[in-house]
C-alpha cells in the first residue's frame, strides 16, 4: 500500500520508513511480503523543447537532436549544467513548446539505468528525454511522455519525481483468506492504527452520503432487481446493490500521475480515466466497483443466475458457456457480466463512453468464489467478493466514484441513485467472563477484553456473565468466541502470551500402525537405505504388470483430472514409481541405489463402480448415511512397503571387494520390516510375472502370503534402462499388521552351556530349503534355540537333481548343561521328520 495514500487516513509519524510501517503491521498479524518504489534518483526534471532537427541516419533511422530548456532563463540546471541541453531522441511524438520529463546526467531510471552525458549519432547527448516506462510509470514505450497527456503544465526545472508522484513508495503484505479487508488501504489504515494507537479516519465515513431510496431500488432512476432462483447455503446471490449515474463525462481526460502512480504501486496498470477510478476506490475501501456505458444498456438491471446453455461474452473477450450456478448481471437483452467476477463486452465503458451507471453490489462469498474456479477468471473483483467484503459501504463507495468522475472527467452526477440492502444484521456473540484468559493463558481483565474488542470495531455490551459482542460489519471471519478471544490476543500483543510446553494429556499417543510404521521406515534408514515419495500415478501397462502376480485381469482407478494424461491410474503397486526413481538417479550419475517407500496402493474390485454416491453440500455436515455411501464408494488402500537395490550395497575399497546388490538383500529388507512390525516371515519359492523365474519369493506371515521379494524381471530392466539385477521387495504392512499379535513375550537368554552341531542333508533340487529347515526345527524339539542354513551346495559327489544343506544347529537346555549325546539324538530327530516330509538324507 502506497504510503502517502495510507497517510491520508492515518497519521504516520515524520520520518516513518517502509521498515517501520511492516513493523507495525507485523505485530498485528499482518504478513510483510516486500517494499516497492520506483527505484529512480534525480535530477529529473520538467523541461520544454525549444527547437529540434530531424537527422536522417545510415541505418534507416530518424534521430532527433533536441534542444530542451531544463532550468529557467538565466539560472543553472539541478544538473549544474546550463540551462539549455542538447539532447538526441529518437522519439518523434513531440512538438516544439511541449513540456517533457528530462533525466539529466547523474541521474538513475529503474534498472538500474545509470544516465551520462555521452556521444552518440554525432552529437554529445546532455541527458535524456524519458518515456513512461523508462520512467516506471506505466508500459507506453512507443514514444516519450507529454506532459500535456497528464493535463500538467508546470514551470521548467521543476522537480519531476514529486510532480508525478514518483517519490511515493509502498508495502506489500501477504492476506491471509480470512482477512480480506486488509486488500484495501481502509483495511490496513485501521491495522496501523491497531499496531501503533494513531487515530484512524475512515475514508468512507469522509465520502458525501448518497441520497438513495430507502427500500426497493426498483422505483428508483434506474431500476434494478435481485431474482435468485437457486441461493447457495440458503443466502441470497447479492444482498446489497447500490447504482450511481454519472453523465457528460469526457472519457479521453488523462488519468491524473498521481493516481498512476499509486495504481502502479499497488500492482494495477493504468487503462482509462474511468476504468482507473473504479479501480482507485477499490483499493481505497476495498469495496470492488463496475461501471456500465449507460447508453449501451437495455432497460433495467436484474440479478439472476444463468439459464443451461447461456453464454456470455466477458472483457477478455473470451464467449463462455454459463453454469446454471453462476449468479449474472443481466439487462432486457440478456447477460452482460459475471457477477463479482468481470463484466461483459457489450457494455463496457470506451472512448465514446458519455454516460456511466455506477455499481457497487455485496455478492455472496461461496457463489463467487465458485464462478471464478469454475471459469478459470481470477480477477481483483473475486479476490475480495470471495474473502468477503463490507456490505455497508456500497453506498459510500458508488458516490465516490461518482464524485471523482464529476472532479476529473468533467461528468454530472444524478441525484440519487438506487440501493437493495437486504443483508442480515450481524448476530451477537456471547463471550463469558474469563473464557479469553482460559483459551490463550494470559490474565485479561474485563476492561481489557472490552476495550480490544471495541477498538476492532464490535458493539460490545455487558451482560451477566460477560460480554456481548455484535461484530463490525467489515470482519466476515468473527463468528464464534473462539474468533473474538484471537482478535483480543492479537490486538494486546502476541508478546504477553508465555512459551509454555503443554503437556500431553494421558492416554493419548501414535497407534500401533503409526508406531510400526515409524519402526519400519527407521529400521529401513538405519540400514542405509534412502525414504523416497514416488507419485501415485501410474499407466494402465504399470498396473497390468506390477498389480498382478499372475498376470490376470486387474481393475483400476482412473482419475476424471489427471495431472498427467499418459499416467491416468492410481497405482496398484509401488513398484513403478521405484522403478521411475532409479532410472531418474541413474540417468544422473547415482549407479548405487537403495531405497524404500512407505504408501498406500489403491485396489479396486473388478466389476465394481466406485466414486458413484452423490457428493455432499460443501456447508455442512454429512450425515451418517451419506458418510457410509461415500465410504462404501472408495476402493481398499492398504499400506504397503516397498524396497528397491541395485548396483554395489558396500563399494570396493582396500582390503575390501564390492559388494552388488541382490535378491538376499531384498530378503534381508523384508526381515528388517517384519522385525519392526513384530512379525515372525517366511519365504518360500513362488512366482511373479514382474520378477525374475527362479529369483522370486513369497513373503509369508502366519502362512499368508503378504508380498513377494525378488529380483526385477530382465525384461523390465531393459524396458527401464536398469542393470541387469535390480532387487526388489513389497509387502503389504497392513496385512502383516493384522496376523501379528500386538502382544510380545520375551524370552529369557539362557545362562548354561550351549551345543553345537552342523547337519547336512541331501534333498532333490526343487525341494525349498524353508520345507527342510521347517522340519528339522519342528523334529529337533524344544532343546533346538537356533538353526540357520550355512551352505547350499550342488555338484560333484552329489546325484544329478539333488542339493546339499547344511545347517548350523545350536542347542540349549534351561535348567542343565546338554551332553553331546542329547544334541546328537535331538539332531538326528530332526533330520528323521525331514526325512520323512522332504525325502532328505543324511550327507556322508
Amino acid at each position: 500500500m502506497p504510503l502517502s495514500w495510507l497517510a491520508e487516513y492515518v497519521d504516520l509519524p515524520p520520518g516513518t520508513s517502509l521498515e517501520d510501517v511492516h513493523a507495525a503491521l507485523v505485530r498485528v498479524g499482518l504478513e510483510e511480503e516486500d517494499v516497492h518504489t520506483f527505484d529512480l534518483e534525480g535530477p529529473i526534471v520538467v523541461g520544454e523543447v525549444l527547437e529540434f532537427v530531424e537527422e536522417p541516419q545510415s541505418n534507416g533511422k530518424t534521430i532527433r537532436w533536441c534542444q530542451v530548456r531544463v532550468a529557467p532563463e538565466g539560472e543553472t540546471a539541478a544538473d549544474g549544467g546550463e540551462a539549455v541541453h542538447g539532447i538526441v531522441c529518437g522519439a518523434r511524438n513531440f512538438l516544439v513548446g511541449d513540456k517533457v520529463v528530462v533525466t539529466l546526467p547523474g541521474s538513475v531510471l529503474p534498472g538500474p539505468f545509470p544516465i551520462a552525458a555521452r556521444k552518440t549519432y554525432g552529437h554529445v547527448s546532455d541527458g535524456m528525454i524519458a518515456s513512461a516506462r523508462e520512467l516506471g510509470l506505466g508500459e507506453d514505450h512507443d514514444g516519450i511522455l507529454r506532459l500535456s497527456t497528464l493535463g500538467i503544465d508546470a514551470p521548467v526545472g521543476t522537480d519531476a519525481i514529486a510532480l508525478l508522484g514518483l517519490d511515493d513508495a509502498a508495502v506489500e503484505i501477504n492476506v491471509t483468506p480470512d482477512r480480506g479487508y486488509a486488500f484495501s488501504i481502509r483495511g490496513v489504515a485501521r491495522e496501523y492504527a491497531h499496531a501503533t494507537g494513531a487515530v484512524f479516519r475512515d475514508p468512507a465515513g469522509q465520502v458525501e452520503a448518497a441520497t438513495v431510496p430507502a427500500e426497493d431500488g426498483a422505483d428508483s432512476a434506474f431500476p434494478v432487481r435481485v431474482h435468485d432462483s437457486a441461493p447457495i447455503r440458503g443466502r441470497v446471490g447479492a444482498s446489497v446493490f447500490a447504482t450511481r449515474i454519472v453523465r457528460d463525462i469526457d472519457p479521453s481526460r488523462p488519468t491524473p500521475a498521481w493516481m498512476i502512480a499509486r495504481l502502479k504501486l499497488a500492482g494495477i496498470r493504468s487503462l482509462s480515466l474511468p476504468v482507473d477510478i473504479t479501480n482507485y476506490v477499490m483499493l481505497e475501501l476495498g469495496q470492488p466497483i463496475h461501471g456500465y456505458d449507460l447508453d449501451a444498456l437495455q432497460g433495467g438491471i436484474v440479478v439472476r443466475r444463468a439459464q443451461p446453455g447461456e453464454t456470455l461474452e466477458t472483457l477478455d473477450g473470451k464467449v463462455r458457456t454459463l453454469d446454471p450456478e453462476d449468479l449474472l448481471i443481466t439487462d432486457d437483452r440478456g447477460a452482460i457480466g459475471l457477477a463479482g467476477v468481470m463484466g461483459g463486452a457489450e457494455t463496457e465503458i470506451g472512448d465514446a463512453t458519455r454516460n456511466v451507471l455506477i455499481e457497487a453490489a455485496n455478492f455472496d462469498p461461496v457463489s463467487i468464489a465458485r464462478t471464478a474456479r469454475r471459469h478459470k477468471l481470477p480477477s481483483e473483483a473475486s479476490k475480495r467478493f470471495e474473502r468477503g467484503v463490507d456490505p455497508s459501504i456500497a453506498g459510500a463507495a458508488a458516490t465516490r466514484v461518482a464524485q471523482l468522475l464529476v472532479d476529473l472527467a468533467g461528468g454530472t452526477a444524478e441525484p440519487g441513485g438506487s440501493l437493495i440492502h437486504e443483508a442480515p444484521e450481524r448476530e451477537a456473540i456471547l463471550l463469558p467472563d474469563g473464557y479469553v484468559t482460559e483459551l490463550i493463558g494470559v490474565e485479561y481483565t474485563t476492561d481489557e477484553v472490552h476495550d480490544a474488542l471495541a477498538e476492532v470495531g464490535g458493539r460490545v455490551t455487558r451482560v451477566d456473565g460477560g460480554l456481548e459482542v455484535v461484530p463490525p460489519t467489515w470482519r466476515p471471519d468473527l463468528t464464534a468466541k473462539a474468533d473474538l478471544a484471537e482478535e483480543v490476543a492479537r490486538l494486546l500483543g502476541y508478546d504477553r502470551i508465555p512459551s509454555v510446553l503443554p503437556v500431553a494429556p494421558p492416554g493419548r499417543g501414535l497407534t500401533r500402525s503409526q508406531r510400526v510404521r515409524r519402526g519400519v521406515a527407521d529400521a529401513l534408514a538405519a540400514a542405509g537405505a534412502t525414504e523416497v515419495l514416488a507419485f501415485p500415478f501410474v499407466t494402465d501397462d504399470d498396473n497390468a504388470v506390477y498389480g498382478s502376480a499372475d498376470g490376470s485381469p486387474v481393475s483400476s482407478v482412473k482419475l476424471a483430472n489427471a495431472l498427467d494424461a499418459s499416467a491416468p491410474f492410481l497405482r496398484r503397486s509401488l513398484l513403478p514409481g521405484l522403478v521411475g526413481i532409479a532410472r531418474r538417479n541413474l540417468s544422473r550419475g547415482l549407479t548405487d541405489l537403495d531405497v524404500f517407500e512407505l504408501g498406500l496402493v489403491f485396489l479396486p474390485e473388478r466389476d465394481r463402480a466406485y466414486g458413484t454416491a452423490e457428493l455432499p453440500i460443501g456447508w455442512e455436515r454429512p450425515s451418517e448415511a451419506i458418510l457410509d455411501a461415500l465410504n462404501a464408494g472408495i476402493p481398499r488402500q492398504p499400506r504397503h512397503v516397498g524396497v528397491l537395490l541395485t548396483g554395489d550395497l558396500s563399494p570396493k575399497q582396500p582390503g575390501r571387494v564390492a559388494e552388488a546388490a541382490g535378491i538376499a538383500d531384498a530378503l534381508d529388507a523384508v526381515r528388517r520390516i517384519a522385525h519392526a512390525a513384530g512379525a515372525g516371515v517366511e519365504f518360500a519359492q513362488g512366482t511373479h510375472q514382474a520378477l525374475h523365474p527362479g529369483r522370486t519369493a513369497e513373503v509369508r506371515v502366519a502362512g499368508q502370503v503378504v508380498g513377494y521379494a525378488g529380483e526385477l524381471h530382465p525384461r523390465l530392466t531393459a524396458e527401464a534402462d536398469l542393470p541387469r539385477v535390480v532387487a526388489v521387495a513389497e509387502v503389504d504392512l497392513d496385512a502383516i499388521l493384522a496376523l501379528t499379535d500386538p502382544s510380545v513375550e520375551a524370552r529369557p537368554i539362557g545362562t548354561l552351556p550351549a551345543a553345537t552341531q552342523d547337519l547336512s542333508l541331501v534333498v532333490g533340487a526343487d525341494v525349498p530349503a524353508a520345507r527342510v529347515a521347517e522340519a528339522v526345527r519342528e523334529g529337533a524339539g524344544e532343546l533346538l534355540e537356533d538353526l540357520r542354513l550355512v551352505d547350499d551346495y550342488r555338484g560333484p559327489g552329489l546325484p544329478e537333481g539333488a542339493k546339499s544343506l547344511t545347517f548350523a544347529l545350536r542347542f540349549r537346555a534351561a535348567d542343565r548343561t546338554l551332553t553331546a549325546a542329547e544334541a546328537s539324538e535331538a539332531k538326528l530327530a530332526g533330520a528323521a521328520l525331514a526325512a520323512e516330509r522332504t525325502g532328505a538324507a543324511i550327507r556322508d
